[in-house]
């Protein structure tokens, strides 16, 4: 897809937000009016025209987007990086049955753009691993993403 913009998810990506991975969101901050970025990881595509992510309710994400729903979803993958953008809102203050206190925000697509410089191809996406207790991890990772797909 280089260099080409989608009004929606393409099948290879909608299969890539069929589970946790790393993602940037950036939005606009709610104090300064500039960019504000921030990693995330509980986050899937509902279809292909929404992404359902959760994050902590009391975290500059849900403050900035309570001001300015404009947001944009940086995903390495497919051999490329994509800028998912569209306009955010907070669907649930607190996700039921999550021992965290997370909201559930819902991001409506309006584009999908490959934003990989010319030429190029990405050879090794972002791998992550949880510093905490691994079992505790996998439990609430579980019990987050069955959370999003019920939504």
């Amino acid at each position: 897809m280089a260099n080409e913009v989608e009004p929606h998810l393409i099948k290879e990506l909608f299969d890539e937000l069929q589970k946790e991975r790393f993602v940037t969101l950036a939005t606009v901050d709610h104090v300064s009016g500039g960019p504000n970025v921030s990693a995330i990881s509980w986050l899937l595509a509902k279809d292909e025209q929404t992404i359902l992510f959760a994050v902590d309710n009391r975290s500059r994400i849900i403050k900035n987007i309570s001001g300015n729903p404009f947001v944009a979803i940086t995903l390495v993958a497919n051999e490329s990086t994509y800028s998912i953008q569209g306009k955010a809102h907070i669907q649930s203050e607190r996700i039921a049955d999550i021992p965290l206190n997370l909201a559930l925000v819902e991001l409506k697509i309006d584009e999908v753009r490959d934003v990989m410089f010319y030429g190029s191809k990405i050879i090794t996406e972002p791998v992550y691993d949880k510093t905490y207790d691994p079992a505790a991890a996998t439990r609430l990772d579980n019990q987050v993403m069955n959370a999003i797909r019920k939504a």
